[in-house]
């Protein structure tokens, strides 16, 4: 769970738990190259839906949305859907909800079904330097406790997920992450690291070995779609960044977000902004609009003031992060 909140100064460079990135966390790009599964194959429409961090309301949404859409469909829910709830009821109804659909693990979930758990993973997170320490260990922490709500069954389900998945909507080939093209809690396709030239350079690569013309992605807890050079008879390539299902997204904007793929334009308000893909595949970012004052008073009654989630995250759930829509689209490769 990978979190924007404001950024602590780092009072030493020594390395924590929850800044590394355990070594089976890793796969290669080359990985995506094969095809399909048989259910995610032919779509018309696709759900991505990231970082819902145990945010049952805005379960609730996303599968009232998704209920609208007509055609050959798939709702995946790519990590990081546990988060908040620590409640064992809210994260049981969290868990059954996700798993009738189609599901892949992110940290959190990873973290949650190690049976034995590593002490220099902690919550999995992999934080770049720029998040501070105070940030990391209030991860930690909350994973820790997180662990209470869930039983041997329910890690032994969580313990079953993939880390990636391929996709095809239309004619074109997708690549589901949880965090980026090398591993599952992997920064690569942050919007951070997406501004710099060299990075998608090496991004580029990535889908060029992947043979994939887009990755949907999330972990980096804010929404960017960065456009990036085509290759040999293909047009323009894209990461596609939901950033958070669970959370608001902008600036005074309270609603979060799912990736939509679609051969169709979505046809609602929700639309927060879009862009076309190879083959004419579409790529939506749709609102997850849910009655905030209640979520806000579900998550004081598990994180009251003081605790580790308020302290992180209260502050972005009651503003948003500082981040304007119009920086999340990027189309210049």
């Amino acid at each position: 769970m990978d979190p924007l909140i404001t950024v602590e100064t780092r009072a030493d460079a020594a390395p924590l738990p929850g800044r590394s990135c355990p070594l089976h966390y890793r796969y290669r790009p080359e990985a995506f190259a094969a095809e399909a599964p048989a259910h995610l194959q032919a779509l018309d429409v696709l759900y991505v839906v990231g970082g819902l961090y145990g945010n049952e309301q805005a379960l609730v949404r996303v599968l009232e949305l998704f209920e609208q859409e007509r055609g050959r469909k798939r709702l995946v829910f790519n990590g990081d859907f546990h988060w908040f709830d620590v409640d064992p009821h809210t994260f049981a109804r969290v868990q059954r909800g996700v798993l009738a659909h189609v599901a892949m693990r992110g940290n959190v979930e990873t973290e949650l079904a190690e049976p034995d758990p590593r002490a220099d993973a902690g919550c999995g997170c992999a934080y770049p330097d720029w998040v501070g320490n105070g940030v990391v260990e209030r991860s930690n922490r909350i994973l820790g406790r997180l662990r209470t709500a869930a039983d041997a069954g329910q890690r032994a389900e969580l313990a079953a997920l993939p880390m990636w998945l391929r996709a095809d909507v239309g004619a074109l080939r997708l690549g589901l992450v949880h965090g980026d093209a090398t591993s599952l809690a992997g920064w690569g396709f942050a919007q951070e690291h997406l501004q710099d030239a060299a990075h998608r350079d090496e991004v580029a690569r990535w889908l060029d070995r992947a043979q994939v013309d887009a990755f949907a992605c999330t972990h980096t807890c804010l929404p960017v779609f960065q456009a990036l050079p085509g290759r040999a008879g293909r047009g323009i390539r894209w990461i596609l960044n939901n950033g958070a299902a669970g959370m608001p997204n902008f600036r005074g904007d309270a609603a979060g977000l799912l990736t939509r793929v679609a051969t169709a334009p979505f046809a609602g308000p929700e639309r927060r902004y879009g862009v076309t893909l190879d083959g004419g595949v579409l790529a939506e970012a749709i609102a997850i609009d849910i009655d905030m004052p209640a979520w806000r008073a579900r998550f004081e009654r598990q994180w009251p003031a003081g605790s580790d989630a308020h302290l992180s995250y209260f502050d972005r759930i009651e503003q948003g992060p500082g981040y304007e829509m119009a920086d999340a689209v990027r189309r210049r490769a």
